[in-house]
């Protein structure tokens, strides 16, 4: 069967697995690979009444985003400079769209009030206080 890891606890080393709104309990001994399972995981089990066995990940993890792609510099540049930075355009340019929407429409509903948020930034910026992208990948 195919279904979705819902919990997983490191410490008890036991998790649940989803199928057609059933759940089934598995433990780490069932785990065929060499990497710790991931909650909303896709995995391939075999169900023996309410416990799963054989459990397979379908497909790999991604490797985690350790190399850094964004810059600080140009961050901080549109963080500073007013015209992005009132819309959020350094929020835009690390990738955190969601946050870069609501400072615009902050700026366009308070007829530019929101000056002070961009300034902050860029000394969070500037301090290393953001370090990384909505990637998690650390600023050169």
């Amino acid at each position: 069967m195919i279904g979705k890891i819902k919990s997983y606890d490191e410490n008890t080393e036991t998790g649940v697995i989803e199928f057609d709104e059933q759940f089934y309990g598995f433990h780490l001994d069932d785990w065929s690979e060499s990497v710790a399972p991931r909650i909303e995981s896709n995995v391939l089990f075999d169900a023996e009444g309410d416990t799963a066995t054989m459990v397979t990940l379908i497909g790999s993890y991604p490797a985690e985003p350790k190399e850094a792609v964004k810059s600080r510099k140009i961050a901080m540049a549109l963080a500073f400079f007013p015209l992005t930075g009132l819309f959020g355009g350094h929020r835009w340019y690390l990738g955190f769209y969601k946050m870069g929407t609501i400072q615009t429409i902050v700026t366009v509903m308070s007829f530019g009030g929101g000056y002070l948020w961009p300034f902050v930034e860029g000394v969070l910026l500037y301090t290393g206080k953001m370090y990384a992208d909505s990637e998690g990948r650390p600023l050169k």
